[in-house]
């Protein structure tokens, strides 16, 4: 919530990694350091797996030692951040007593968040986006180490609270864009969702493991360690970045000025490409009409109140990220598919049909259930959306694409915690939450239908 999923991880690619410091492919790519070598095609690659290993998560991408650093690195600070993502709220509540003032922070977090993703898109696509990289990265860290020091010394500032977090969103908007723009660098296209999936699975799994770690520490050590521990889970990917060689603009657009006339001109670039601008609103479809999460309290204090409140609540939080990992790990299944597009619209249809069922269901182990289900798909469309992104724009325009898509990640689920929340008081909060899952189903069919450009998109 607080970090909008950051996991503060960057490409860590070394100067002496061969093949691996070359471009990987993609519309667009090429290489700051050398021309690529040859690699293996798709095809081989389909036809290396067989039996049981084509259903299980495509690792690949694992191969490449560049990649692979920032996989392992992944691992420990998507679960650093989360331990963040806890902290924050959590002492702003034991300050004021006041679930509204945990909301007014969420907002803090956000205007900026969107303010530096869009502006940030635009430095990533002007810059080396390694030294951006080192730039963000420490910025986060020392961000992190400062939380710690207003922790321990008992400073119980709200106004403090939020102004950090707000500076945290700021560097987190300026590091993504660079960030995820980055690896169509690290691998051939054709590992794109492969890697996009290796990714993704370990940022779940941080959302299940770090709240859940969190819990467990707050009572040991303390609620201000927890911020020391993710300031120095940081310095890990301060190190990675470190050993990044040059990500410089592949078409000499160093030069140009990263202002809001460049944003404008990421902005009319989607426009202009078709699939870009559907798979945005794919994505919108899916979170602003069916993300539940603000009913889950209502539903666990309503409809599962015989299970327990405090376990059904735990249940229906950690359910998609569950599903999420679950498909993660079975990416085998699907990370080689080519119609990427038809991938995007089959797995948000699954998802509202996955909402739709949780909806209706009146048992807490078949609503989570159907979460898990919801979180597989949410999985899907996330890897294929990501391979899109990477694949469809041209390097020199890839910055600024990350950068709206972080804003549509991050600002989708608060529009639906909006739109949930108000049809929930007058709806009842399993009609709402049935309600949005068929208008998911609905709205995404009727696009596919209206854009065939999606669906035909390889």
């Amino acid at each position: 919530m607080y970090r909008a999923a950051r996991t503060a991880v960057d490409t860590s690619k070394s100067s002496t990694d061969g093949a691996d410091s070359t471009s990987a492919g993609g519309a667009g790519s090429g290489s700051a350091t050398g021309p690529a070598e040859p690699d293996e095609t798709a095809g081989a690659a389909r036809a290396e797996r067989t039996g049981w290993r084509r259903w299980a998560m495509d690792t690949r991408p694992l191969r490449r030692p560049a990649y692979r650093r920032l996989w392992s690195s992944t691992i420990v600070t998507a679960v650093g951040s989360q331990l963040t993502a806890v902290a924050v709220p959590k002492q702003i509540y034991d300050i004021t007593g006041s679930s509204a003032w945990v909301g007014y922070a969420s907002l803090a977090g956000l205007v900026p968040l969107v303010v530096f993703a869009l502006w940030g898109g635009a430095v990533a696509d002007s810059m080396d986006r390694r030294k951006l990289l080192l730039i963000t990265n420490s910025g986060i860290a020392v961000t992190s180490l400062l939380f710690w020091i207003q922790a321990v010394t008992g400073l119980e500032s709200v106004l403090v609270l939020m102004i950090l977090l707000a500076l945290q969103q700021a560097f987190f908007g300026l590091n993504s864009p660079a960030r995820n723009a980055s690896i169509a660098r690290l691998v051939p296209e054709h590992e794109l969702p492969a890697a996009n999936a290796l990714g993704s699975t370990v940022m779940q799994t941080g959302l299940v493991a770090g709240p859940l770690l969190a819990g467990a520490l707050i009572p040991v050590i303390g609620l201000g360690e927890l911020y020391l521990i993710d300031s120095l889970a940081l310095c890990v990917t301060v190190w990675a970045v470190m050993r990044l060689p040059a990500l410089p603009p592949l078409t000499g657009s160093a030069a140009r000025r990263a202002g809001w006339r460049e944003v404008a001109a990421g902005f009319r670039y989607i426009a202009l490409h078709k699939v870009l601008l559907l798979s945005f609103l794919a994505d919108i479809i899916a979170m602003v009409l069916g993300m539940p999460r603000a009913l889950f309290p209502q539903l666990a204090a309503e409809t599962y109140a015989p299970y327990g409140e405090g376990l059904a609540l735990g249940l229906l939080f950690a359910a998609i990220p569950i599903g999420a990992v679950i498909g993660g790990l079975m990416s085998g299944t699907f990370s080689r598919a080519r119609r990427h597009g038809l991938m995007v619209i089959v797995a948000v249809m699954a998802w509202g049909a996955a909402i739709t069922g949780f909806g209706l269901s009146g048992s807490l182990w078949v609503a989570v259930a159907f979460l898990a289900a919801a979180g597989v798909a949410d999985m899907v469309s996330m890897v294929f959306r990501g391979a899109i992104l990477l694949s469809a724009a041209t390097d020199e325009m890839r910055g600024r694409m990350q950068g709206v898509f972080t804003v549509v990640v991050a600002g989708g689920p608060r529009l639906a915690d909006v739109l949930h929340g108000t049809a929930g008081s007058v709806l009842g909060a399993r009609a709402a939450v049935a309600g949005g899952g068929l208008l998911v189903v609905v709205a995404m069919a009727t696009l596919a239908v209206a854009a065939p450009a999606l669906r035909r998109y390889e």
